[in-house]
């Protein structure tokens, strides 16, 4: 079986067994010695310590959570990027740098000044609290952490799309009689869908693991708003190693199944914007003509 073809570049033989060597070290090893640490355990311990009241919860809680801060972020993200993309204004730089902000600040600092703001006595948990709602150590005080750490991978994702795509489809489209929801729908849409479903993949995926930025403002309560990172570290902490590693174990095959299920529905997504693509087609020929 023939693993490359030929190319007027050379090095593929070093580059490839480096690549293997490299993602062996970093992904493969730790995720197996993680499943080969699993199994030690027998199906029914295994099952036994994750079908517990406390972690069940806590994984449900995690799951959920990561879940609804990366839809939030699918739909304020794709309309942030398209304000960056489509208009200019004044302080477009320096809103454009704050995107990007998650990815340098320590979330443990995100954690507090999330905490600090949203807490009962803080400026805009006072809002909050005067209408009934609690926002600081509780679920939805971590979907809000989740939200603003998740919120670059989707406008970094769909804005070299949105860049690239042609505007004189849009124009097409309108000159043939659709409005602007139709045009949004059948040839803008289309085009920004996979990027879109990358975009929620990874703010999803962060959002599942994510440590520092929830501790400080969900208060930890068990059956609250105590997340299943947060429950490894406590059983670490009391040398129940098997239950780490069992919650640990649970969240990896969880995580695993939902991205193989994301990344199927991007799949659907390109074939559906390869079928869309002849509508575009025939509006482009349309408006050339």
């Amino acid at each position: 079986m023939k693993l490359y073809s030929h190319s007027p570049l050379p090095g593929f033989a070093p580059a490839f067994f480096y690549t293997v060597v490299y993602l062996s070290l970093i992904v493969v090893i730790p995720l197996s010695g993680l499943f080969f640490k699993t199994t030690e355990l027998g199906i029914a311990q295994f099952w036994d310590l994750i079908s517990g009241e406390r972690v069940s919860h806590a994984l449900g809680l995690s799951f959920a959570t990561a879940f609804a801060a990366a839809l939030i972020n699918a739909v304020f993200g794709l309309l942030i990027a398209w304000v960056f993309v489509r208009y200019d204004f004044t302080g477009k730089r320096v809103f454009d740098a704050i995107i990007d902000l998650p990815f340098a600040l320590p979330t443990a600092v995100a954690g507090i000044a999330l905490s600090t703001l949203y807490a009962s006595n803080g400026w805009l948990g006072s809002l909050f609290n005067s209408v009934g709602i609690d926002v600081a150590y509780t679920p939805l005080g971590i979907v809000i952490a989740l939200t603003f750490i998740g919120l670059p991978f989707v406008v970094r994702s769909v804005e070299p799309v949105l860049r690239e795509l042609e505007q004189e489809l849009e124009e097409a489209a309108a000159s043939l009689g659709a409005n602007r929801w139709q045009t949004l729908y059948r040839v803008v849409f289309p085009t920004l869908l996979p990027a879109l479903l990358s975009g929620f993949a990874l703010a999803f995926a962060r959002g599942v693991g994510e440590y520092g930025s929830v501790i400080f403002i969900a208060g930890n309560v068990p059956y609250v708003s105590e997340v299943a990172p947060l429950l490894i570290v406590i059983k670490l902490e009391e040398y129940d190693y098997a239950g780490a590693t069992a919650v640990a174990a649970a969240m990896l095959l969880i995580s695993f199944v939902l991205l193989i299920l994301i990344n199927a529905l991007q799949a659907w997504s390109q074939r559906y914007k390869a079928s869309s693509g002849k509508v575009n087609t025939a509006l482009d020929e349309e408006f050339v003509a």
